[in-house]
């Protein structure tokens, strides 16, 4: 053991031995460790290849991995923890994880969930059935036309689990079959487009964009770039000609090159937009890449993929394949000599904080996703310390419209800018909307009096996400199920946003379990007004966007939990005392809070 010294009292550290490694467990370290070359920065891209052979993480493996590629067993612990699909602690040899997001709720996952931990004997995260099965809930799998969802071992869809097919799926695993043999229909995803423009109708660009660029020349390129208004379509709406340039003209060290990086982490729950351009328009994003490479000068490209998305993987492989085939990718990219670029696929392990570039940057370079301190900016001080862009998928191909929750014909919808509310509900069969949640939870909830606003930079600003709730929709239930996601999805790393929102979700705990009065309410406000001001990253920042909005819009639904005269804690204060009645012997009247007075 060992002492650690300069705080106000020493403290005692016991070191463990290392741990033993068995055979399975050497031989998927080493071919993983092989495969990306023993590098620092893929160490989230080793951990994802590990446990795909072993299952889940024990010490043994960590430490095995961190020697590997010179890092302490106890930084790949760290790092191991920060993602929610890198196991700890045993998994089942099948591990269901549900999507948890309030359309998913509203169609019954819960009800399914706990139908299969019944038949199971399930507890908790624990495996059940002899090391079989074990099940957990993740925010949102980007299903949410067609859940309830499960993910199985992370690599297999399961769609539409409803009451019947979560039966048949109880009965196989009862029998043994693996999931490769069980229905195909199970495992379909469908693009549901309902409204196809110029993209999602169209063939995906395979050079011909790139060799109009280059016969531009780059100055004209940007110039019709920065004319053509396009804005970057994560929500902040950031110029993309203004970006790029910057990136373009931020130094760089000799012999190096910039990198230009795409965001396909769309975690924000109630979008599912790039599963669908990543399934149709993959040769246009990447193609977009491409350019952008050619006109800042960068060889090497990210593609970061939200570890939802795994079951894209070997589609997205083989695009990159053939674009290599075809001079598109690799050694003089379209012929062009000394033009050299490629792309690889980063496969994201679970965390919505790294849909933020920099958190996606430190997650790339095999770090805990955790928002840099800015300047200097990507563009300056990127991936490796090197000039980056970041757009994410829409950017490089399009704009489209993510609907889910009650309406006829959830899916996607490819539209201009300017449309408004009222009109996307209409092709979408929405009736008797109560609210629309625009831009996920970190976005706006609008009521009917707004619906005539217009999704647009300049009055609704949205990342394609769109959840409509009719009148049978709780709102205040719909906001304490946010508050959930944002409390679970915080990176931890900022006081506010760690403390802020795990006691704006108990607070509306303690609403739902009829606690409320008006200190609460004045309370909710106070921690409103702390996050909106104070947190390191946008995450917190728009963390009581839900609150605020269903406050002031559906405020009947919060009154009603306001109920109390006086302020009530939301736990028993007397039982807390229980155990210093027993130490001391007392059980007087004076020993009882509630019979003071």
């Amino acid at each position: 053991m060992v002492w650690l010294t300069g705080t106000s009292a020493p403290t005692v550290v016991a070191i463990q031995a290392p741990q033993r490694l068995d055979e399975e467990a050497r031989a998927a370290v080493e071919a993983a460790v092989e495969r990306h070359g023993a590098r620092r920065e893929q160490l989230v891209q080793i951990l994802v290849d590990v446990q795909a052979d072993t299952r889940w993480l024990p010490p043994a493996v960590l430490e095995a991995v961190g020697r590997a590629v010179g890092l302490s067993a106890a930084i790949v612990q760290g790092v191991a923890s920060f993602y929610r699909f890198f196991h700890l602690e045993p998994v089942g040899r099948l591990h269901l994880l549900w999507s948890d997001n309030v359309t998913d709720r509203n169609l019954g996952n819960r009800e399914r969930a706990a139908e299969v931990a019944a038949a199971f004997g399930l507890s908790g995260r624990r495996p059940g059935a002899g090391g079989l099965l074990s099940q957990d809930f993740t925010s949102c799998t980007g299903l949410c036309d067609q859940g309830p969802a499960v993910l199985v071992n992370q690599a297999r869809v399961v769609t539409r689990l409803d009451k019947a097919r979560t039966e048949a799926l109880i009965d196989l695993i009862r029998r043994g079959i693996e999931p490769e043999h069980w229905p195909a229909e199970w495992a379909r995803v469908d693009d549901t487009v309902h409204r196809a423009d110029l993209v999602l109708g169209g063939q995906g660009l395979r050079g011909e964009a790139l060799r109009r660029v280059q016969a531009l020349g780059a100055d004209a390129a940007l110039d019709e770039l920065e004319s053509s208004g396009l804005r970057g379509r994560a929500g902040a709406g950031f110029p993309t000609a203004l970006k790029w340039r910057r990136c373009r003209a931020a130094p760089i060290p000799e012999g190096a090159a910039r990198v230009v990086v795409c965001n396909a982490d769309e975690g924000e729950p109630g979008t599912f937009k790039d599963r669908a351009l990543l399934r149709r328009q993959a040769d246009t994003m990447v193609e977009g890449m491409t350019l952008a490479a050619w006109l800042v000068g960068a060889r090497r490209g990210f593609v970061y993929l939200r570890g939802e998305y795994r079951f894209l993987l070997e589609d997205l492989q083989r695009v990159l394949a053939r674009r290599r085939a075809m001079g598109l990718l690799g050694q003089a990219v379209g012929g062009e000599a000394g033009f050299d670029f490629d792309v690889e696929i980063h496969l994201g392990a679970g965390a919505y904080v790294c849909g933020e570039e920099s958190a996606l940057i430190e997650s790339l370079e095999g770090k805990r996703g955790t928002p840099r301190i800015r300047p200097p900016f990507p563009v300056e001080r990127g991936y490796l310390g090197l000039p980056t862009i970041v757009n994410n998928v829409e950017t490089f191909c399009a704009k489209v419209h993510s609907v889910s929750g009650d309406c006829d014909r959830p899916g996607l919808y490819e539209l201009p800018f300017g449309v408004s509310v009222r009109e996307l509900l209409v092709l979408a069969g929405a009736r008797d909307v109560q609210a629309v949640q625009v831009g996920g939870p970190a976005g706006v909830c609008l009521a009917p009096p707004e619906f005539d606003r217009r999704l647009a930079f300049e009055d609704v600003p949205t990342t394609g996400a769109f959840t409509v709730f009719d009148r049978s929709r709780d709102m205040f239930e719909v906001a304490r199920g946010y508050s959930q996601f944002f409390a679970h999805e915080s990176c931890g790393f900022c006081t506010p946003c760690r403390v802020g929102t795990e006691l704006v979700r108990r607070r509306f705990d303690k609403l739902a379990d009829g606690y409320g009065s008006g200190f609460d309410e004045t309370e909710l406000h106070e921690l409103e007004d702390l996050l909106h001001g104070t947190t390191h990253c946008g995450l917190g920042a728009t963390a009581t966007n839900p609150l605020r909005d269903t406050l002031a819009r559906f405020r009947p639904a919060y009154e009603r939990r306001l109920q109390q005269p006086r302020f009530v804690p939301a736990f028993d204060l007397d039982a807390e005392l229980a155990p210093a009645r027993r130490v001391t012997g007392r059980d007087d009247e004076g020993a009882h809070l509630e019979r003071i007075g």
